[in-house]
Parts: C-alpha cells; structure tokens; sequence
C-alpha cells in the first residue's frame, strides 16, 4: 500500500493529522469527505477491493446506528468506504491508542467505552443516544470484541443496543465478510471484502422487543447474509437447492 502510493502517503499523513489537531475547524462532512479518500487509495494501494450491497438499506434520513458484526481493526475502514454518509463509532478504549486509527478516530469524533468501568460505559450510552436523536450516525460492536475464526459471529450483547432503543432510532445490521484478511492474513495477494447493509429495523419493528431479543434477531440476520455470501458457500447452497 506504502509502495503503491509512495507519493501521496506522506501528504495524506499530513493532512489526516491536521484534520485531527484541529477537529472543530472542520464540517463533518469535511472530515468525511478527506478520510473516505484516504482509505480508498489506501485500498487500492493494498488491493483490497471493497465490494458494497444493499446501500438502499441505508436510511434516507440521519440518526441511524449500524450493527456490524466485528472481524479486526479494518471493520471501520471497509465501512467508511462503503457507506455514503458520514458516521461516528463507538470503539472500546483498548484501542484509542494506535497510530492511523487515532488520528481517524480523533476527525469521527469517537466515543471510546471501558469496558470495566460502568459508570463510564453508561455514561456513553446516554451521550450517543443524544447526538443519534441528533442526527448523527454511529456503528456499535455489539459483540463487543472481535472473532477470531474469520467469519463467524460471535453472540450479540443486549446492552449494546440500548442507546438506538433510548434514540427510537433504525437499527441496520451491517454483515461484513472477510474484513479480518487486511489486516491478519500476512500475505499480498488481492483480498475482497463484503460489505452487506440489511434491510433496517426501524422503532416500530422493536419497540415490544427486550434489548437481548433485538441483540439475536441482529445476529440472526447477519449470520444468514454470511453463510449464503461467503466465498465457496454460495457453490454449497446452489447445489443444495
């Protein structure tokens, strides 16, 4: 990736820690527009090819949450991406620490969750549900760390979407599919990675459900999108039909 864009990577840095230094200067549209460009050549540059569905999904109007499941520190990257519009996330504060995401997450205005302090956790909560009825976007990790067996989906946290049920906001599970390769695989070869927005559950849909009833039926969807996209199962699942 370095290689590829041996000119522009130093210039970019530049201007991504600039943006990051100096975060009220700038719309977050701004900050958006300069960090999607960013990772699009950076992608290209490692040949990572993003391949997008269902951005029909997305909710024509803000104030929405994404729900992906969680493979790796590229997640946020493919996503930024693949969706159109701008969007803040949640991350946990292990991570807050690393160069590139840092400065990323400085210019999304991220919210960074310790995991063992409640008080805290409650408190970000309460903060991202305001800024969602706002009409802010944001992505949650409802499994709250990432699997490590590739594609599989680990189990859903209910506590994890109690800021879009306090928002009433739509839910849109977000199924994401070899996003671990990038940055865990250590290899050259291209990589494809999926990026599938589901169909929305908008408050109507959830508002008699329990946070660990909505936590499932997340995990549910995204673990069909999966199986039926994965590389070789489709091959499985036509031949079974």
């Amino acid at each position: 990736m370095v290689m590829r864009n041996f000119i522009l990577v130093p210039i970019m840095w530049v201007r991504l820690c600039y943006h990051a230094s100096h975060v009220d200067k700038y719309t977050e549209e701004e900050h958006y527009k300069m960090l999607a460009f960013i990772v699009r050549r950076a992608n290209k540059g490692g040949k990572v090819t993003i391949d997008v569905h269902g951005q029909e999904n997305i909710p024509s109007e803000n104030g929405f949450m994404f729900f992906p499941n969680h493979q790796g520190l590229f997640d946020v990257l493919a996503i930024l991406e693949a969706c159109p519009r701008p969007f803040s996330v949640v991350a946990k504060k292990e991570v807050e620490h690393i160069q590139f995401l840092k400065q990323v997450f400085a210019c999304m205005k991220v919210y960074t969750l310790d995991r063992d302090d409640v008080r805290q956790a409650m408190k970000v909560i309460s903060d991202v549900s305001k800024e969602v009825m706002s009409g802010r976007n944001y992505v949650i990790f409802a499994e709250g760390t990432r699997s490590k067996e590739g594609n599989e989906v680990q189990d859903f946290k209910g506590g994890s979407f109690k800021a879009a049920t306090k928002a009433k906001c739509p839910i849109v599970p977000v199924a994401l599919i070899d996003a671990f390769k990038p940055f865990d695989i250590e290899k050259v070869d291209p990589v494809t990675v999926q990026v599938h927005f589901l169909e929305p559950l908008y408050y109507e849909d959830y508002k008699e459900m329990k946070t660990k009833e909505i936590a499932a039926l997340v995990k549910e969807r995204i673990e069909k999108k999966i199986k039926e996209n994965e590389p070789g199962n489709e091959i499985r699942i036509e031949k079974s039909n």
